[in-house]
């Protein structure tokens, strides 16, 4: 949907498989075998998978200021069950948060968010305010007030809605 570039860091990972699902035409990547292997997931584990994936929508909901998009798991709950640690590299002495088992999507998304936190980008992860859109996108803008995937899309269509609403 977005001609925007991805986000940084491992939020490229929570961004790509919250846009595994296209709300419009209702197309689920996850469907495919394809789909699958570009997250490192399994068909037995989909149901989990799409729990994550709606959780963290409707928190990158909440990052554009907008009420969940239905009633989803909290997305706190998912990441709980996910052990992350500290790992120090003894070389130089840096940091990182570090999944205990970074196979499962989950961990590999609880530390993506964990990192996020640390590096302060997280809240720039956004959902498109469009009811038939929500697809996940990375705010750059100065201010950290985007609201569409798309201004050629997504947001040409709310300002043309708006336009006519004031014509009638």
């Amino acid at each position: 949907m977005s001609e925007r570039s991805p986000a940084p860091g491992g939020l490229a990972l929570v961004e790509a498989l919250v846009n595994t699902l296209d709300l419009e035409s209702g197309t689920d990547t996850l469907d495919t075998a394809d789909g699958r292997a570009r997250l490192g997931i399994t068909e037995a584990e989909l149901s989990p998978a799409r729990a994550l994936r709606e959780s963290l929508r409707a928190s990158l909901l909440a990052h554009a200021g907008y009420p969940p998009h239905r009633e989803v798991i909290p997305l706190s709950d998912l990441l709980a069950q996910a052990p992350l640690y500290v790992a120090v590299d003894p070389a130089d002495g840096s940091a990182a948060l570090t999944p205990a088992d970074p196979a499962p999507l989950l961990s590999r998304i609880a530390a993506a968010v964990a990192m996020a936190l640390v590096e302060g980008t997280w809240t720039r992860l956004k959902a498109c305010e469009a009811d038939t859109c929500h697809w996940a996108y990375y705010d750059r803008s100065p201010a950290g007030r985007g609201r569409w995937c798309s201004m050629q899309v997504c947001g040409a269509r709310q300002k043309m809605r708006r336009y006519r609403a004031k014509e009638r």
